[in-house]
């Protein structure tokens, strides 16, 4: 536990036979000064792996449900319902290597402290070299400017290494099965009058072939479901205006 909070890691995961066992690992190396895992449940969701990322995971201690149909969204939505009924934090990390584990305790302490959802923000921290490309770099600024245009709320990433109240998660009914995941959490946390934060965090090349920038097809799918995330949320929201608009005249 952190802090009294029963803490989950829900770990979305394609073919990471190389990096998986690592990142639990690293997770189950967190401890509190009396030698007691912060971590109390790992989630791995296999979104289709073709490789022994199931077998590792299982080996290293974590719960693995599997779901085919591809989709960052859809794998966490299925992990999501493997959540203990005593889950207090969930925290978010990919499982490439590409996240320092250690760096997740700065988020559960803003949730500790009261906030929301905490967001690690690869802007704020030390980028490697050729951890992010370009398009990915270009696609966050992008994203975060048009969430401070609609919401006028300044967020710096759409980082998917965070950390949410587990109460909160629930509330905010995740719909999105792709890439519009990270997005639609913030937007809808902005949405709901949820506080939020964001922790510097370092960011490395990761284990293996990403998925998503790795190609071209994926960039772009990337970017489109991002943007008609926001388009979608921001044309929800001005017909709920519209609606309580038309109940205050008609009252």
């Amino acid at each position: 536990m952190y802090k009294s909070h029963f803490t989950s890691v829900i770990i979305p995961a394609l073919n990471e036979e190389q990096a998986i066992g690592k990142v639990i690992r690293s997770l189950l190396e967190l401890k509190n000064d009396d030698d007691s895992c912060i971590i109390d449940q790992i989630i791995v969701c296999d979104n289709g792996s073709t490789d022994r990322t199931s077998n590792i995971a299982l080996e290293e201690g974590a719960e693995v449900v599997y779901q085919p149909s591809p989709g960052y969204g859809i794998a966490c939505l299925t992990a999501i319902r493997m959540l203990s009924v005593k889950s207090d934090i969930v925290l978010f990390i990919d499982a490439d290597d590409s996240c320092y584990p250690q760096q997740g305790l700065a988020l559960l302490e803003d949730i500790h402290q009261g906030f929301d959802l905490a967001i690690g923000s690869r802007v704020l921290g030390h980028i490697e070299a050729n951890a992010l490309t370009s398009v990915q770099r270009f696609g966050n600024a992008l994203a975060s400017l048009l969430i401070f245009a609609l919401w006028k709320k300044k967020v710096t990433d759409l980082g998917p290494f965070r950390a949410i109240r587990t109460s909160s998660l629930h509330a905010i009914d995740m719909q999105d099965q792709t890439f519009g995941w990270t997005i639609e959490m913030q937007i809808k946390c902005i949405r709901h009058g949820f506080s939020s934060s964001g922790q510097a965090v370092d960011s490395k090349q990761r284990i293996g072939v990403s998925k998503i920038s790795g190609t071209i097809k994926g960039s772009i799918g990337a970017g489109i479901g991002i943007l008609s995330m926001i388009a979608r949320l921001w044309l929800r929201q001005l017909k709920d205006r519209q609606g309580l608009m038309g109940l205050k005249k008609r009252s």
